[in-house]
């Protein structure tokens, strides 16, 4: 029996994709109210730890005083990759030069309040939130998603091929080939790492991207062929399931907001 290939953990772009998808906006927020915060001593003002709760408050971790409190937006339910993370990551940035440093300049910034500070805050904010989803993406997960999927160096080269190609018509097997693995082995080890089939991901990820697009005011043909679907139709009755409204009134909405 053939082995499946073995790839290592740095073979892939896991998230390049995904960041690309959804932009990030972050701005200063009242002490405790945001959900990415800087901790640290307040007699120095050195930060030494940064909290980012994707969908509530980052309150304090082992008791670090609070130095910056920020709220970051970056897709909402709509970017798969936050939905998927722990409700708090804690990163301690002690002995960490690169990141004590980016805290030091998002700290900076944020208290500031200078000539361009938003959108200096916004690309702090992402480069700091990578981090982050790095190092969530390195340890893995113990529950099922997109994150343990990324973080296994076999499914996540098939998850990074859809994420890269939508519009492919992608079969099973020829996600199984990019993982190296088994047709069945590959279809097994998805459902229980991720928690859906593999077309099941595929079609929720499709509809993310279109549900964009349309929302931009781009025409609902042009959208069905970009992302696989038959006809203008075929991409209707799987957009309206998704979202529980018909793509040519969103786009209404949308081009008359």
């Amino acid at each position: 029996m053939n082995k499946p290939m073995k790839h290592p953990m740095n073979d892939c772009d896991r998230l390049s994709a995904l960041i690309s998808r959804f932009e990030m906006s972050v701005i200063p927020a009242p002490d405790g109210d945001g959900n990415l915060a800087i901790l640290g001593c307040p007699a120095t003002g050195e930060p030494t730890m940064a909290v980012f709760s994707p969908r509530g408050q980052a309150d304090c971790c082992n008791g670090e005083p609070l130095l910056v409190s920020a709220h970051a937006t970056w897709g909402g339910d709509a970017n798969p990759l936050l939905t998927a993370l722990p409700a708090k990551i804690c990163f301690d940035a002690t002995g960490d030069e690169e990141m004590t440093l980016l805290l030091r300049l998002f700290k900076a910034e944020a208290e500031a309040q200078r000539c361009g500070a938003r959108p200096v805050l916004n690309r702090l904010g992402e480069v700091l939130v990578i981090k982050l989803l790095r190092v969530e993406i390195s340890k893995g997960a113990t529950a099922p998603g997109l994150v343990a999927g990324l973080a296994d160096p076999r499914l996540a080269r098939a998850i990074v091929a859809m994420h890269d190609d939508p519009g492919r018509a992608w079969r099973n097997d020829d996600l199984a080939a990019e993982a190296g693995l088994s047709l069945s082995r590959f279809a097994e080890t998805f459902l229980e790492v991720v928690g859906e089939t593999p077309q099941s991901y595929l079609r929720r990820w499709r509809m993310t991207l279109a549900h964009q697009d349309i929302q931009r005011g781009e025409r609902v043909q042009t959208v069905a062929g970009r992302y696989g679907y038959g006809s203008p139709e075929a991409l209707s009755r799987a957009f309206s399931r998704q979202f529980d409204i018909n793509p040519l009134a969103l786009r209404r909405e949308a081009t008359h907001a």
